[in-house]
């Protein structure tokens, strides 16, 4: 039997007609659970965040979200394994200061760069960096403190070296010149029965830390890095109140996918990450907690690597001031 020309071609068709109808349609993101890393240990401030945010977006996204902690150098660790994981939204960092910014400047070597590696999701919150003393200290404000350490050396406490309050801490001898000794300790929850007890003098830390000791009255919070004072703790000035000309300072958690996630994905998590924090959940715990909620700019991704730029270039000086070196 003879084939026409146009019988195969109709017949081709045909077949291609079908093979385009039964083949399967990507799906629409996400499809299932989605892993969040926290590069540090469950219980500090960057696995509350997780935890928080990520109820508030399994709401938003209709899938679960798994916390898995993978601490260790300083959270180096766990950013590159999500900078070296598959770019497709399903596995995301939980980016606190140390692994996005301190580590370069106190770290020989990082297997990932942060503006290069990772595309920024948004911004979740802002934990201020606060000035606190032992009520045994004869300070009652910022001027006090430095003119006291000019007098003779005050010993102030941070969360350890290369810490984001230790860079603070740098940051803030060199705008006040003030005249302290940094003595690195291993969290900022570490320091403080030192601090009430008068052991230490001094410690720059997280201000959610001493705020409850603030008011009970175990410690004096002399002033916060924050743009405006905390309800929280009303009596306390912002540092640029307190006479120390834009200092800003804080720790923060950002969201964070590998550089190549497809658009569309990063805009679904970003929208969800939106809403999240604007839920009643979130914003609840986060005032409770002392952390102030970014500013909807700060909630995308190009605020956030202005944000980054910014923070490099801040941590950049205080470690050229203050002589830090990798190691």
């Amino acid at each position: 039997m003879t084939i026409s020309r146009r019988t195969l071609i109709t017949a081709a068709g045909g077949l291609a007609g079908g093979l385009l109808l039964t083949r399967p349609a990507r799906a629409a993101f996400p499809d299932r659970f989605i892993r969040f890393v926290v590069p540090f240990a469950a219980g500090g401030n960057a696995d509350t965040v997780a935890r928080l945010v990520g109820q508030g977006m399994t709401e938003q996204l209709g899938q679960p979200i798994v916390v898995e902690n993978r601490p260790g150098a300083g959270g180096s660790i766990g950013a590159e394994l999500v900078a070296r994981s598959t770019p497709d939204g399903y596995t995301i960092l939980i980016g606190p200061n140390g692994p996005l910014v301190n580590n370069q400047f106190i770290q020989a070597k990082v297997g990932y760069e942060t503006l290069k590696d990772f595309m920024p999701i948004g911004l979740t919150g802002i934990v201020p960096h606060a000035l606190v003393v032992t009520p045994s200290l004869p300070v009652k404000s910022v001027a006090e403190f430095v003119a006291l350490s000019k007098s003779s050396p005050i010993e102030v406490a941070t969360s350890g070296y290369g810490s984001a309050t230790h860079f603070t801490l740098e940051r803030f001898i060199a705008k006040t010149g003030a005249n302290v000794v940094h003595v690195p300790y291993r969290s900022g929850g570490a320091l403080m029965p030192d601090l009430i007890g008068g052991s230490a003098r001094a410690a720059m830390t997280e201000f959610s830390i001493p705020l409850p000791l603030h008011v009970d009255g175990k410690v004096r919070i002399l002033a916060i890095g924050a743009e405006k004072r905390s309800s929280l703790a009303p009596d306390v000035q912002t540092m640029i109140e307190a006479g120390v000309p834009d200092f800003i300072a804080g720790s923060y958690v950002a969201l964070l996918v590998p550089a190549a996630t497809p658009s569309d994905v990063v805009d679904r998590l970003q929208g969800a990450l939106a809403k999240a924090l604007a839920s009643k959940l979130v914003l609840d715990q986060f005032a409770k907690l002392g952390i102030d909620v970014v500013t909807p700019d700060l909630m995308t991704p190009t605020g956030v690597i202005a944000f980054l730029k910014n923070d490099l270039e801040l941590c950049r000086e205080a470690a050229k001031v203050s002589g830090m070196k990798p190691n």
